[in-house]
């Protein structure tokens, strides 16, 4: 298991984390834990003010590609698929892959990237409807902290048990006491925010062996 940036890639975000958490409200996060049409393509209040494909992840799917080493017919699994954005990207380099995506949200399996649709299924990480060692490559962005605790636990097993090869998981996290305020600040969604070293532990305890990075707004 190794901490490793594989998003280093994408373009650097431009995130007003002092306004939002001046502004953001207890009703603001009950809407966007809906995971419906407000929290991806309603007001920035909700969650992206606005889900679109613009090519972003394009470099990203090739860092895992090439850091991962995955053959031409790699199995590949998104958990937290939303619109298939990544899934679409890694079948521009591995054609002949097998991608499937997940997600709890039918708004963003409806409203898909291209043919990504068919290939999502709707439901929870905790539950993966997967047998064992399906997957050369299970990932996981910024989506598993949105499950209360002993759920996060479970769905990190669930993606030990479905991956013959390669995982990877960015949660919510932080280093330091401003990190982490900046973090309580900024999280809409998050269930299960932890210190890194925190992480660590709990990837031991579950028996997580694959790789991690950090969502530290």
């Amino acid at each position: 298991m190794a901490e490793i940036n594989l998003l280093d890639r994408l373009p650097p975000a431009n995130r007003n984390v002092a306004q939002r958490g001046a502004e953001k409200t207890a009703a603001d996060r009950a809407i966007a834990r809906r995971f419906d049409r407000e929290f991806f393509d309603g007001e920035r209040r909700y969650g992206y003010g606005g889900y679109r494909y613009d090519g972003r992840w394009l470099p990203v799917a090739r860092r895992f590609v090439e850091h991962y080493r995955l053959p031409p017919d790699a199995h590949i699994l998104d958990v937290g698929a939303a619109k298939g954005f990544l899934m679409y990207d890694f079948l521009q380099f591995l054609p002949d892959a097998t991608v499937r995506g997940l997600d709890v949200s039918a708004y963003a399996k409806e409203h898909a990237h291209a043919h990504m649709g068919p290939l999502i299924d709707l439901g929870s990480a905790d539950e993966l409807p997967y047998p064992d060692n399906s997957f050369d490559l299970v990932v996981s962005i910024n989506s598993i902290h949105n499950l209360p605790l002993a759920r996060c636990k479970a769905a990190l097993r669930e993606i030990e048990r479905v991956s013959r090869a390669h995982k990877f998981v960015t949660v919510d996290a932080w280093r330091t006491e401003s990190e982490h305020q900046r973090l309580l600040d900024w999280i809409l969604t998050a269930e299960t925010y932890l210190s890194v070293e925190d992480w660590h532990r709990l990837f031991a305890e579950v028996g997580y062996t694959g790789d991690c990075w950090w969502f530290i707004p």
